[in-house]
């Protein structure tokens, strides 16, 4: 069976360390693919901006 498991992190070491914990339990022939965004956005009031790192990694169960 295919599945996913999403990650959504505010800072990218955050991600990139929480990836990695779920990947080191992974057998590595069940991986498929690894989906990666980073969006960008400022809040009005502020006019801080706000970043959004998300990745999906797609496996075999």
């Amino acid at each position: 069976m295919i599945q996913v498991k999403l990650f959504d992190r505010e800072h990218e070491k955050d991600l990139e360390k929480e990836m990695n914990r779920f990947l080191k339990g992974l057998d590595e022939k069940s991986l498929l693919d690894i989906k990666y965004n980073v969006a960008a956005m400022t809040e009005d009031e502020e006019e801080e901006q706000i970043y959004c790192f998300s990745a999906m990694i797609i496996y075999r169960s």
